[in-house]
C-alpha cells in the first residue's frame, strides 16, 4: 500500500453531499449492493475510505406544491428502511461521536439532510421532526425561492424572509448544520449575520476559476470561513470547468488548492454531489475512487495535516460544534 493510501484509509473521510436517496427509493438501487450504475452504495464507500456519508433528501420541483414534506419523508424512510434491515455496514450518524465510532467499528456512518426548505411547510414544529427522525444538516433552498429565502436563480436581494430568520435561529438551538449551497448572495449574507453557529457550503466551488452562478465568490467564501464554517469542493463538471465535458480530477484538485488557499486549510471540505450529476469526472468517477483525491493533494504539496483536514475532520469540528456532540 503507497504512503498516500496508507494516510488514506487510516483518516477519516465524509463526503457533505449525495442524492443516491432517489434511486434508493424508486428502487433502482440498493445501498447494501454494489451497483452497476449510479456513484454511491456502501461496497464503494467502502472501497473508497469513506466513513462518513450526507444523505440528501432532495425534493424535485415537481413536488414543492403537491408533496414536498411527504415526499423529504419518503426519502427518510428509505433510509431507515434500509438500516433497519441490515445494519451490520451502516448506521446514522446524528453528531460526531457517531461518525467516530463508525471509524472504528469499520461501519460507514449515514448522516441525513434536507435539500430545500420547502419540506418544512413553513413550519418549525415540522423542522424539530425532521431533527427527530435523524436530519442534522438543512439546505435552505434548492436554486428557487421558497418560505425560507431566495434561491441562487432569483433576483430577489431581500435575503431571509422573517420565518427563515426563525429557522436559522432554531436550527442553531436544537443542533441542525445550516447549509448555504444554492442560496442567492442576499441570503447568504443575511444567513451570517443570523446564525450564531458555523454554516457550510456542502457542494460549491470557487467562481474565480469557474464563472458559474452556484459557484462562490472570494468575498463569500472568505466570509463562510469567517463565520468558523466550511467550503465543501464539488464533483459536478458544469461548476468545475467549461465546457463540463473537458472536466477532470485535475479541475477538482484546482478548486479545492484554490479554496485552501483562501479560505485557509481549516475551512474546505468535500461535497461530491454523486447520483446528482449526469456523469462524475474521469479519475472520480465513483465513491470508490477517493483516494486518488487524497494522493492527489498529496502530489501538490498539502502536508498531512491539511489533507485530514479537508478529507474529514473539519466537518468533523463543525458538525460536533453545531450539534453539540
Amino acid at each position: 500500500m503507497s504512503t498516500s493510501q496508507q494516510l488514506h484509509f487510516d483518516a477519516i473521510v465524509c463526503d457533505g453531499h449525495c442524492d443516491t436517496l432517489g434511486d434508493v427509493l424508486a428502487g433502482t438501487r440498493r445501498l447494501h449492493d454494489h451497483a452497476n450504475s449510479g456513484h454511491v452504495d456502501l461496497p464503494r464507500l467502502r472501497a473508497g475510505g469513506v466513513t462518513a456519508q450526507v444523505f440528501a433528501c432532495f425534493v424535485p420541483v415537481s413536488e414543492y406544491h403537491t408533496g414536498a414534506t411527504r415526499h423529504a419523508l419518503q426519502r427518510l424512510d428509505a433510509f431507515h428502511e434500509t438500516l433497519a434491515a441490515d445494519d451490520r455496514d451502516l448506521l446514522l450518524a446524528t453528531g460526531a461521536a457517531d461518525i467516530r465510532q463508525a471509524k472504528t467499528s469499520g461501519k460507514i456512518a449515514g448522516l441525513l439532510g434536507l435539500e430545500g426548505a420547502e419540506a418544512l411547510a413553513g413550519s418549525l414544529e415540522v423542522l424539530r421532526c425532521f431533527h427527530r427522525l435523524g436530519v442534522r444538516v438543512l439546505g435552505l433552498t434548492w436554486n428557487f425561492r421558497n418560505e425560507v429565502a431566495d434561491g441562487v436563480h432569483d433576483s430577489g436581494t431581500t435575503g431571509l424572509t422573517p420565518f427563515g430568520v426563525r429557522v436559522i435561529e432554531e436550527s442553531n438551538r436544537i443542533g441542525m448544520v445550516i447549509d448555504v449551497s444554492h442560496l442567492s448572495p442576499a441570503g447568504l449574507t443575511h444567513v451570517l449575520a443570523v446564525s450564531q453557529q458555523p454554516v457550510i457550503a456542502s457542494h460549491s466551488n470557487a467562481r474565480a476559476l469557474c464563472d458559474h452562478i452556484r459557484n462562490l465568490t472570494d468575498a463569500q467564501i472568505e466570509a463562510i470561513a469567517a463565520k468558523g464554517g466550511l467550503i465543501g469542493a464539488t464533483f459536478v463538471p458544469i461548476f468545475l470547468t467549461s465546457p463540463e465535458e473537458n472536466a477532470t480530477l485535475g479541475h477538482v484538485l484546482d478548486h479545492l488548492d484554490y479554496l485552501i488557499r483562501v479560505a485557509g486549510p481549516d475551512h474546505v471540505m468535500i461535497g461530491s454531489d454523486f447520483d446528482g450529476i449526469r456523469f462524475a469526472p474521469p479519475g472520480i468517477e465513483d465513491a470508490s475512487h477517493y483516494p486518488a483525491l487524497t494522493a492527489g493533494m498529496l502530489a501538490r504539496g498539502h502536508d498531512e495535516a491539511t489533507v485530514r483536514k479537508v478529507l474529514g475532520l473539519n466537518f468533523l469540528r463543525v458538525l460536533e460544534t453545531v450539534s453539540g456532540r
